[in-house]
């Protein structure tokens, strides 16, 4: 059905909803100032979520709550599920209330909780602190639900991918480049003795220097956010108004009512459970990665220092800035959602049973085939991602993706929990188990791993995945 293009009057003054559709009107181009807001406030917002990981072996050890050094995963695991655990509390709240007043007012009060909490966590001193202070960051940073929505509404069509992307770009790049800050800077006064004294206050708190630094970064993200225009209309029939013009009008929502309830919308729903099952996997090898490289070798780790895996980590994540800048966007174009999702799911594959053996190299062979694995590996997920993210957005209209995103971050946020604490525990287990006959030791989690890997590939096939009529498959 033919609309006849926007004028002057379609437009409702003082919408800031219709003010970014004049705007996204006038001006053809890629956003690049609101694509880098919505970077960094993405940024500051995962930065907290893995910083933990590459320290959290040795603060568990510091805390005296593990009976045996076996046990010491079992309690990572709990202290890294319990941010998710609030997060799955809380999201679908937030992501109601986005798309009543507004994506920015959840974007700020997301940043603003970031640099309270996460440096209360890094002055725990008891396990109890710190599984308390990782709970309430998680409920109230409820950034992942109004960002998406929010990075899909400053786009044109055409520019959608490109939006989604960099979120999930970087996300994944705070999810690296934190455990990289939380392994250089933890514990200063042990990597760094000459400037960090014993009884300064890093000596006493030995996991605040990482926590504190990114929430002075999250503090100068929180004051860029001035600059952070808001998108939601708030006006009433804004699809008769705006949405529904053939400027500003999104073909692959173009069909969709914007009253149809939100659980029975089966290609969201199908596309939320792929996405569940994905960033489980993803949650548990980000817990597990860490835990594994630290761990001695005589446990089938790799026995690294923090500083190692935070290299490691490093390296990954700026090899994930390349793929996003020069290959995801031609590869997203050739293939489209469904199939790169398939595509990088079934890559994911063979490197994740590539892990146990690297316990036979050393030296230069190992880095290399470690920094390899971590970088490809990280580039396939953020692929996995953004297109199962992209399908979610394309099955809903603007006044129900907040929503949308908030019941996706809400199951997203019980598996995340379930990642870490099943990740710790199955390690610990697995580390009692050297000499078992099948899949000993280490090999026992990452066969666990790709078989959740295989799971969620099955899941981007029908029946299981449904997807709007008018989406182009390729």
């Amino acid at each position: 059905m033919d609309q006849e293009a926007p004028t002057i009057a379609s437009y409702v003054e003082g919408c800031p909803g219709c003010a970014m559709e004049r705007k996204k009107a006038s001006n053809k181009g890629i956003p690049y100032k609101e694509l880098f807001l919505v970077a960094i406030t993405t940024i500051a917002s995962a930065l907290p979520i893995s910083s933990l990981f590459p320290f959290i072996y040795f603060m568990i050890e510091d805390l005296h709550v593990a009976k045996n050094e076996q046990d010491i995963g079992l309690y990572a695991g709990l202290l890294g599920a319990s941010y998710f655990v609030g997060r799955f509390m809380a999201s679908l709240f937030w992501g109601l209330v986005a798309d009543r007043i507004g994506r920015k007012p959840i974007i700020v009060f997301s940043v603003i909780s970031v640099v309270i909490f996460n440096t209360l966590f890094g002055l725990s001193v008891k396990y109890w602190m710190a599984i308390t202070t990782r709970f309430i960051l998680g409920a109230l940073n409820g950034m992942l639900a109004p960002i998406k929505a929010y990075s899909i509404e400053i786009c044109l069509p055409e520019h959608h991918a490109l939006g989604l992307s960099v979120v999930s770009t970087s996300w994944g790049l705070g999810l690296i480049v934190g455990p990289s800050i939380g392994g250089y800077l933890a514990q200063p006064t042990q990597q760094y003795p000459n400037i960090f004294h014993n009884k300064s206050i890093f000596g006493r708190f030995p996991y605040l220097l990482p926590c504190l630094c990114i929430s002075v970064f999250a503090a100068i993200v929180l004051v860029s956010c001035i600059w952070l225009p808001e998108t939601l209309h708030m006006h009433k029939n804004i699809y008769s108004e705006v949405e529904m013009s053939s400027d500003s009008r999104d073909p692959q929502t173009e069909d969709i009512h914007p009253d149809k309830c939100l659980y029975k919308n089966w290609p969201l729903m199908s596309s939320i459970i792929a996405y569940c099952v994905f960033t489980l996997h993803d949650t548990a090898y980000s817990e597990i990665l860490p835990l594994w490289t630290v761990s001695d070798r005589k446990y089938g780790g790799l026995s690294f220092s923090s500083k190692e895996i935070a290299q490691v980590l490093a390296v990954a994540g700026a090899g994930l800035i390349v793929y996003q800048l020069f290959i995801y966007r031609p590869i997203h174009k050739f293939l489209g959602c469904v199939k790169s999702c398939r595509t990088a799911s079934a890559l994911s594959i063979p490197l994740i049973a590539a892990y146990p053996f690297m316990t036979h190299l050393s030296g230069f062979k190992l880095g290399l085939a470690l920094y390899f694995v971590a970088i490809v590996k990280a580039s396939l997920g953020m692929t996995i991602l953004t297109s199962t993210s992209l399908l979610q957005n394309y099955a809903v209209p603007q006044n129900q993706r907040g929503a949308a995103n908030g019941i996706s971050a809400t199951a997203m946020s019980f598996f995340k929990a379930i990642g870490p604490a099943g990740a710790g525990a199955l390690f610990s287990w697995a580390q009692k188990r050297q000499h078992a006959t099948f899949f000993p030791g280490d090999q026992m989690v990452f066969f666990i791993l790709n078989v959740v890997q295989c799971i969620a590939l099955v899941l981007t096939f029908k029946p299981f995945l449904a997807v709007p009529e008018h989406y182009d498959l390729k």
